[in-house]
This record gives structure tokens, sequence and C-alpha cells, in this order.
């Protein structure tokens, strides 16, 4: 069976198994502490970082992006990357804005206080960080309302890899309890409407050891 390397807080990893459940793929999960550097893993991907997916035959697929066009051309019967150039243009460049700039605004910031310095003993949060999160998350919940309101799915008419990459990013912050919901309301329906889907649910399942996420997280209604 084919295998994903992935870490609980990495969303791009969770974009890949929702990726993966869309185009009904089968595959089995594997948690990679990156930061131990595993030699093991080394060989496999020398960057050492997560998402790795590694196919049935063996084939080694590194990098969150590469993984996410290998799919569209391996397993095109469910697109998730559009249909026309434009459509494709417009969903790359949505993905890019929830894994560059919201990563940098937002998740890095939340993951790297919450998370990383309380279970790798890095010290206390840094509180002007988590302000900085808080501040910036409000303004990408309105353009996501703002998409929301405009269109079918954030990247146009179908869904795709622009509302996976956008709701792998919130369900992480979500998980730790920094996702104000009552800022626009567009943007929460559309997350309920995400929450439903199949592919997504098994993300709202995730339970990690001495960090529970808020009661709110796995209700698909909130």
């Amino acid at each position: 069976m084919r295998r994903l390397y992935h870490s609980w807080f990495c969303p791009q990893s969770r974009k890949v198994r929702v990726a993966l459940a869309e185009k009904g793929l089968d595959f089995m999960l594997s948690f990679e502490k990156t930061w131990e550097r595993r030699p093991e893993f080394l060989l496999i991907n020398p960057a050492g970082s997560v998402p790795v997916l590694v196919e049935e035959d063996g084939s080694v697929i590194v990098d969150n992006y590469a993984i996410t066009e290998y799919l569209e051309e391996a397993y095109p019967d469910r697109p998730l990357m559009g249909t026309t150039p434009a459509a494709r243009a417009e969903i790359r460049r949505l993905m890019d804005w929830f894994d560059v700039k919201f990563q940098r605004d937002v998740t890095q910031h939340v993951v790297s206080e919450k998370v990383l310095k309380r279970f790798l003993r890095m010290g206390e949060p840094n509180s002007e960080a988590i302000r900085c999160a808080a501040h910036n998350i409000k303004i990408h919940l309105e353009y996501i309302g703002y998409l929301a309101d405009s269109r079918t799915w954030l990247g146009g008419d179908q869904f795709s890899y622009a509302d996976i990459a956008a709701a792998a990013h919130l369900s992480v912050v979500d998980y730790l309890g920094g996702v104000p919901w009552d800022v626009n309301e567009a943007a929460k329906v559309w997350y309920m409407r995400i929450k439903s889907r199949p592919s997504v649910r098994p993300l709202l399942k995730d339970a990690i050891a001495g960090l529970r996420p808020p009661a709110h997280y796995a209700q698909l209604d909130f």
C-alpha cells in the first residue's frame, strides 16, 4: 500500500491526505518526527521534510507541490486543479496564498509557539507572535469570506486544491484554538461545507496525546 509520511501539525501533509482521499486512493500514514533527522527517512528525503509520498511500486514523491501535481497527472479522473488553464492558474495562486502567505502570517506562529516550544522544550511561548497570528488570521478569514461569497468554491466552480489548502491550514490552527470563527460568517459556512466532506472527516478525528482540541473542532456545525 502507498504510504504518506506526515506530521500532525503540518498543513501540507493534511492537504495531501485530503487529496488522496478525494481521489479515492488508499494509503497508510507514517508519523515522522522531522526534528529527529532519522537516517532512514533522510535516505528517502535528504531535506528531512514532510509530506513524502511513497507509491506502491516504490516511487518516492517529495515536496508538497510536487505531490499535488503528481497526483493530478497520475490520477486525473477526479481533478482537483481545475479543467482550464485559467482555472488552474487561479487555483495555483490560491494554493500559494495559503501555503506561503497564510503559513508565514499565521500557521508557523501558532504551531511554533503552541506546539514546538512545548513538546521540544524550547522555552515559553512568545505572546507577541501569538498576538500577531491572531491579528493576521482575521484578515485571511475576511478574504476567504469574500471568495466564498463570490464563487461556488474558493477557486471557482469546482472543489479544488484551493479549498483543500485553505482547510488544511485552518484545521491546524483550529485544533490549537486559534480561529475566531465569528469574524466572517461566509468563511464559517464555507468551512462547515468542508468539514462535512468524507475526505476531511479523518482530520477531525486526529487526537494528539497531551493536546486536546476545542469542543467545536470535530463538530460539523460548530
